[in-house]
């Protein structure tokens, strides 16, 4: 009798540098792939929009990569629980495989599944995956956890560098059978009627080899230069590996050891790495991390109910050409540069006093890369609410880290094209233009570009007289 097994894929669709696919190989068992879309478990963070187009895409890849080792994937949709015991007994599986989370939603959803698996003799081994160093890897040496990442990081680095990445498995045995499986096409997850993903089909290729690619041509073209081409949005100077690594379509071992070949003139990227683990260490043990403050005073700020400046933000039509910039790339490409997201989301939440949680919810709709644990821990560290965040009284000026990080405005002309004819001296504060240079440039403002829906001195003024009112207790 063929003996059989199953690996369950969630936010890791790749072959290479995946420990479950090295062991189920090992195993000797004739394999199943599955995907579950289970987003009712997720609850408010099943994922957005923009994601579900991203794991169509990637799921589409992961097939065609799995069917030419033979491995059937499985697709499934509804109570994760119970289809992945479905499927289990429906293929008579020995062993089931697959890399852990670390959202509390789905450390549950895990357990309740090892149990049902195991209760019915099916044996389950799990990994990490998902992270260089999982939760509880990275502990204070007097107990407990780590609540602010340059200790954690300093922690992190005397472990030394992370294990080297696995090879994606030469061979695999594919499971034969018959088992009722979803086409990609009927979760519906890309858009139709409109079709609005042009602009993320354009700049998100999905699939192992797309992002190896990328990779690759970033380690040998702009890593050297990173520490500094980072801050300008108008040059491609990151990575833009955020959506790979969020679905796990690279792996961060492998992103780490090949930019971590070039030396220590890759500490700044390989810093961003740490990040991501510590995001992850965080929500582990911060589970409501993406919900609430984790400063507890913050609980009691008074966050203004505006509707209609939400929406102006959403848009990119604050006034505020950088603030406006970032956000219709966001809308466009399903990213942003993570300069503009400080510069965005520092101006949500202090030029408009607006609830940092708004600005989440719909970073976490609009981004390819929309990682529960960064979106949250970001948005709580330029909010001021987290525990190792920028203090709440620091306030970006939208006007002076425009001129600062776009001098030229290269990036706004791209983004806010009605603006593309003014001058470096006037592109980043338009309504400080003499009227000549806005005739100039066909410019009305009011009528081809807004006006600032807020005057961010008098903003600034707002948000620090809320916060010491906060301290004061009233």
């Amino acid at each position: 009798m063929t003996k059989t097994g199953f690996v369950w894929f969630r936010d890791d669709l790749r072959l290479k540098d995946n420990p479950v696919l090295k062991a189920a190989a090992e195993s000797g068992l004739h394999l199943i792939a599955l995907y579950v879309l289970d987003d009712a478990a997720a609850g408010a963070w099943a994922r957005g929009a923009a994601g579900r187009w991203w794991l169509h895409a990637n799921l589409l890849s992961l097939k065609a990569d799995l069917d030419r080792l033979g491995v059937p994937l499985v697709l499934r949709r509804g109570d994760a629980v119970a289809e992945v015991a479905a499927v289990a007994e429906a293929a008579g599986a020995e062993e089931a495989f697959w890399n852990r989370r670390y959202a509390a939603f789905a450390e549950g959803q895990d357990r309740a599944i090892a149990a049902a698996l195991e209760g019915r003799g099916v044996a389950v081994r799990a990994f990490d995956g998902a992270v260089m160093r999982p939760p509880g890897a990275v502990e204070r040496r007097t107990g407990g956890h780590y609540r602010m990442f340059t200790p954690y990081l300093k922690a992190w680095r005397a472990l030394g560098a992370p294990d080297a990445p696995l090879p994606a498995p030469a061979s695999l045995k594919g499971w034969q059978g018959r088992i009722r499986s979803d086409a990609p096409e009927d979760w519906k997850l890309a858009p139709s009627a409109p079709d609005w993903a042009g602009g993320m089909r354009a700049a998100w290729p999905p699939g192992e080899a797309a992002a190896a690619e990328r990779l690759e041509r970033f380690v040998e073209e702009g890593l050297d230069a990173y520490g500094t081409a980072r801050n300008r949005p108008a040059q491609d100077g990151t990575s833009r590996l955020s959506p790979y690594l969020h679905l796990g379509v690279i792996g961060p071992r492998h992103v780490w050891h090949a930019a971590g070949a070039r030396g220590d003139g890759a500490w700044p990227f390989l810093t961003e790495l740490v990040w991501r683990d510590f995001s992850h260490h965080t929500l582990h043990h911060f589970p409501d991390l993406p919900d609430r403050p984790m400063r507890e005073a913050f609980e009691a700020y008074p966050w203004r109910h505006d509707p209609a400046a939400l929406r102006a933000w959403q848009r990119g039509r604050t006034g505020y050409p950088i603030v406006d910039a970032g956000m219709r790339q966001l809308w466009a490409t399903g990213w942003m540069h993570n300069r503009v997201r400080m510069i965005t989301a520092s101006f949500l939440v202090k030029d408009l006093g607006l609830d940092w949680r708004e600005g989440e919810r719909w970073f976490w709709d609009c981004l390819v890369d929309a990682d529960l644990a960064n979106n949250a821990i970001n948005w709580q560290w330029v909010a001021g609410t987290g525990i190792d965040a920028s203090p709440f009284f620091r306030v970006f000026n939208p006007t002076t880290q425009g001129r600062k990080f776009d001098p030229k405005g290269d990036y706004v002309r791209r983004w806010v094209p009605e603006l593309a004819r003014l001058g470096p001296a006037q592109i980043h504060a338009p309504w400080e233009a003499p009227e000549e240079a806005l005739a100039a440039a066909g410019v009305r403002l009011g009528h081809d570009y807004p006006r600032p829906i807020v005057d961010h001195g008098r903003a600034r003024d707002r948000a620090l007289a809320d916060l010491r009112g906060l301290r004061r207790g009233g």
